[in-house]
């Protein structure tokens, strides 16, 4: 889920692909495995990431977090994380409605 959620910060705050690996320092192909889960971005990635997003390390490392031995705990963590996810889709959206919205109005 931390492959979606990484994608899903970008798009919400409007950055390609090929711009956001540029600010991360990587290539444009190892964000798109990342985001693809594919590859499993390192703590000093995630870092970057959280920098350049202006958010604490630990919102995205949130959805990454392990918790042992507890299938309950598991089990809401990984509702709650899809219920998150599932709101940051619906505000991308939403925010893909108003800009076309705004274009046509203009």
């Amino acid at each position: 889920m931390l492959y979606e959620a990484l994608r899903l910060v970008r798009v919400f705050h409007d950055i390609n692909q090929s711009q956001l690996a540029e600010k991360l320092g990587i290539s444009r192909s190892y964000l798109s495995e990342i985001e693809s889960g594919k590859k499993t971005p390192s703590i000093d990635l995630m870092d970057k990431y959280a920098n350049v997003f202006n958010i604490p390390p630990s919102s995205l490392l949130y959805f990454s977090e392990q918790l042992a031995d507890n299938k309950f705990a598991e089990k809401a963590r990984v509702s709650i994380a899809k219920k998150v996810i599932k709101i940051m889709n619906w505000v991308s959206e939403t925010e893909s409605v108003r800009d076309a919205i705004s274009s046509k109005s203009a």
